[in-house]
């Protein structure tokens, strides 16, 4: 390969690799992207706004508001009201969506090192272990 066609080479594995990742997510139960992306959110932060988590999913809070529903339904989430503003409500995880965020994580860690175990030799194994500090520096590099 030319050192001219790395860039693009190494996106579409990445994006490849991401899908496959996600795959094994949403095959596994009935929440779409957006609801694990807006789970994600919900996990990274403590709490966030309902039009926060519209905002940074890209939907409209209309949208938002029935997958808030859902998961208030499922007991994924709860409702706090804000202290100095009534008409704000902030949403977080409860104890049991944040069993199925360390659930999912587990599966798909789980999922990635059989398909590592089954598809890898020994000496590909030790290159990846090599490369991941190199991924990361291209991340960092911001």
């Amino acid at each position: 390969m030319d050192i001219k066609e790395l860039p693009s080479s190494l996106r579409s594995t990445i994006a490849a690799f991401h899908k496959g990742l996600r795959k094994q997510i949403y095959s596994s139960n009935a929440y779409s992207m957006t609801e694990w992306q807006t789970i994600g959110l919900l996990n990274k932060n403590t709490s966030m706004l309902p039009t926060e988590l519209a905002s940074q999913t890209m939907i409209k809070t209309q949208s938002m508001s029935q997958i808030l529903k859902k998961f208030e339904e499922q007991g994924i989430i709860k409702r706090t009201p804000s202290k100095e503003d009534k008409r704000k409500v902030y949403i977080s995880l409860t104890s049991t969506g944040k069993k199925l965020v360390d659930k999912t994580i587990y599966d798909r860690d789980e999922w990635l090192k059989e398909a590592i175990e089954k598809s890898l030799s020994e000496k590909e194994k030790e290159l990846l272990i090599k490369v991941i500090p190199v991924l990361n520096k291209l991340i960092d590099n911001r």
